[in-house]
């Protein structure tokens, strides 16, 4: 993998054909990472990806987390693997959380049924991402949906075809919404769950777990 001096000088590479697209760097317990602005991970994959000697052309695992109550909240790490020369990379766009009231109204996207057409019960999620606009580049990205404000990072499914489930899981767990997403929903919750279950505020409990022994107080627990 990259050096600590290596990362600066593939930061100074980027950011001179991609201006302020990478943000920092960090090398900590031998990972190398490159911390970037969530609304260019794109380009930042696509230079990673296809510049001649650099060529990460495999995605490994993209994945979020939830710094809170650091500032800022959000990070979506994706792991890059060149498999010539068995060198990893992570790239990490860190991402404030709209709720801290890191977002505007200038760059808000209210999503509601006259936009996708039909009810709120008929509207999948795929059919509200397909609502997302482009977003000023000085502001956040969010998106309102079910009456709570999510960040908002591009989708990268068609650069790295691996991201497409690990999106829908980091979505499913953590609220991050991807932008042009081909199909974004839950993928291990329910359809109708309400919450993120990874993010650190919420609430730790859960339903009472009724074993066998427990079939003559509580018939058809099973059911």
């Amino acid at each position: 993998m990259p050096d600590a001096p290596g990362l600066e000088l593939i930061l100074a590479e980027i950011n001179r054909e991609n201006p302020g697209a990478v943000l920092d760097t960090s090398f900590d317990r031998e990972q190398a990472a490159l911390i970037v602005d969530p609304s260019r991970v794109r380009e930042v994959l696509t230079w990673l990806r296809d510049t001649p000697g650099q060529e990460y052309t495999f995605m490994s695992s993209v994945h979020g987390a939830d710094y809170f109550p650091r500032s800022p909240r959000f990070a979506v790490h994706y792991e890059l693997l060149n498999r010539e020369r068995y060198e990893r990379l992570r790239v990490k766009a860190v991402i404030a959380d709209p709720a801290a009231g890191a977002a505007t109204a200038a760059s808000m996207v209210a999503i509601g049924p006259d936009d996708i057409g039909g009810s709120d019960s008929e509207a999948s999620v795929a059919d509200k991402a397909a609502a997302v606009v482009n977003q000023p580049a000085s502001e956040p990205a969010t998106v309102e949906l079910d009456g709570q404000t999510l960040p908002v990072v591009p989708s990268v499914v068609d650069l790295f075809p691996t991201a497409d489930f690990q999106e829908r899981e980091v979505f499913d767990f953590f609220g991050i919404f991807f932008e042009g997403h081909p199909d974004l929903r839950r993928i291990l919750m329910p359809e109708d769950y309400i919450g993120w279950p990874q993010r650190r505020d919420f609430p730790v409990g859960g339903e009472p777990v009724i074993f066998t022994r427990d079939e003559v107080t509580n018939p058809g627990w099973w059911q």
